[in-house]
């Protein structure tokens, strides 16, 4: 219809809500009034302090009598996940899968084993890593992502993976297409 997808629709949508809240703010400075506490933006308050780190069990712990947020608690965080060990990080990435247009098929690399190995492999990327998360919800989870090219690096790509709770199965994650 205009030349656009989903994503470039609502970035340009919320760009202009963004714009409009900013020029009500500026007009109220003019006019001499602060403006209204719900026309600030949430970014820009600088009191706001993001909640405390619970555990998993400290949350599964919360309201035990309340049967609606137990049934939500299930669906959200699973069920419990099988022991591990405590020395084992919290994020185990277990393979990494390079996957290439030009290449005849994807690269798999098992990470569990010996890393050596894997250091004389040359790749062209676009990855997709299977991960397993262990004990506690994590969030905020980031993908750091270096390009080198003869040892000069001439690439830092962060990507947002996002939050994810303890479970058995591996999550997946594929980072978007430059």
């Amino acid at each position: 219809m205009l030349g656009l997808d989903a994503c470039e629709l609502g970035a340009q949508l919320l760009e202009l809500l963004r714009l409009a809240l900013c020029a009500r703010v500026l007009l109220a400075d003019k006019e001499g009034g602060p403006p209204a506490v719900d026309e600030v933006l949430d970014e820009a308050v600088p009191e706001y302090r993001a909640p405390g780190r619970k555990s998993l069990l400290e949350i599964r712990q919360l309201d035990p009598d309340d049967r609606s947020l137990a049934k939500y608690k299930r669906v959200l965080l699973g069920p419990l996940p099988p022991a591990v060990d405590p020395s084992l990080p919290n994020v185990q990435v277990t393979r990494l899968t390079l996957l290439s247009e030009q290449a005849p098929g994807p690269v798999v690399m098992d990470l569990t084993g010996d890393l050596a190995v894997l250091k004389d492999q040359v790749f062209v990327l676009k990855e997709g890593v299977d991960y397993r998360v262990h004990r506690e919800i994590v969030s905020g989870l980031k993908c750091l992502h270096h390009t080198y090219r003869r040892g000069l690096r001439v690439d830092k790509t962060v990507y947002m993976v996002g939050s994810y709770g303890p479970s058995a199965q591996e999550y997946e994650f594929v980072t978007p297409v430059e």
